[in-house]
């Protein structure tokens, strides 16, 4: 067992990755029903909730069959962080987590997500300002640092603790790096058995199955995973970590009618929650994973991916569930 501020969690917890238009409320509680310890928001704007926008007030909404959830703000302007943040603790999360980690251009350029890596100074302040501002733990969530020659993420975890922060995630890899290469974890390993860190150290960064959850675990000592892009369309990896951690074996994917029904599920809840346009489009990123080692899919996915009516989409995702596709 392990805390983050009075959060209390199990040895190895597994979390969601917060990812924009894939961690939506539909799609953390299919996570969390198969086995993701903690789950959190996408990231949210902290310019968007100070102007009241909606698609950034949306993203807000959290049901307590998440818990512990967490809402991740992102933001280049200390004060509209912070007062973003008490915006957000208004909502009832369970914990609120800095996004200092984001690489993409158009939001690390303007000095919010990684762009933070280049200014320590003001990655302190702004935690600090944010942990004083509420009365719920505050998490960040970062990356080995800028490039190959900056990886600082030593110096940023220890100066992240010191303003108050009750974990850190640190994904393997360098702003410069994107989501290219494989994910170095020595460094991760580092910082957790750094005497100095007395905070969770969660681990991100290519875990895909159970056994390489275990090495990372064995190697590293981290806390916790978080999963990010293995969990997309693939819900159930929390369930498989799970199993592989607990007996060593892999726990083969749900069947095809399974899947097929989790799918289902996934697509309307999200209808529900955002509307049949918005939701029809963002799950077009999930099919590729529901429906993955199929025989022969790709025309199906085609198809998947094109149509813009829910009921036709309906009627395919059932041809799939009964082996009537063509």
């Amino acid at each position: 067992m392990f805390n983050i501020g009075n959060i209390s969690l199990p040895k190895n917890a597994l979390f969601l990755a917060p990812m924009e238009d894939v961690t939506d409320p539909p799609f953390r509680r299919i996570c969390k029903r198969f086995g993701a310890d903690v789950v959190c928001t996408e990231f949210i704007s902290s310019d968007g909730l100070i102007r009241n926008a909606d698609k950034s007030l949306a993203k807000l909404d959290i049901m307590e069959e998440e818990r512990p959830v967490g809402i991740q703000l992102f933001g280049s302007d200390t004060d509209a962080m912070t007062e973003s943040a008490k915006i957000a603790e208004a909502a009832s999360p369970d914990f609120i987590d800095i996004n200092f980690g984001c690489p993409v251009k158009k939001i690390a350029i303007k000095g919010a997500g990684a762009g933070l890596l280049n200014d320590i100074t003001k990655m302190a302040e702004m935690t600090k300002r944010i942990v004083d501002a509420v009365n719920i733990p505050v998490t960040a969530k970062t990356r080995l640092g800028w490039d190959e020659k900056n990886k600082n993420i030593m110096q940023i975890t220890e100066t992240l603790q010191d303003a108050g922060i009750n974990a850190i995630t640190i994904h393997g890899r360098t702003r410069a790096q994107l989501y290219g290469g494989e994910a170095d974890w020595t460094l991760i390993g580092k910082v957790k058995n750094d005497p100095k860190i007395n905070i969770p150290v969660i681990g991100n960064g290519d875990i895909t199955n159970g056994r390489k959850a275990k090495k990372m675990i064995d190697q590293y000592h981290v806390d916790g995973l978080m999963i990010g892009r293995a969990a997309i369309g693939n819900p159930w990896i929390f369930d498989q970590i799970k199993h592989y951690l607990k007996t060593g074996k892999h726990k083969p994917n749900p069947s095809i009618k399974e899947r097929t029904e989790i799918c289902r599920e996934h697509l309307l809840e999200s209808v529900k929650w955002k509307g049949e346009k918005t939701a029809i489009f963002e799950m077009r990123k999930h099919y590729s994973g529901y429906f993955k080692n199929i025989p022969n899919f790709k025309p199906i996915r085609i198809k998947l991916m094109s149509l813009t009516n829910l009921d036709e989409l309906l009627d395919v995702l059932n041809k799939i569930s009964t082996k009537k596709v063509s």
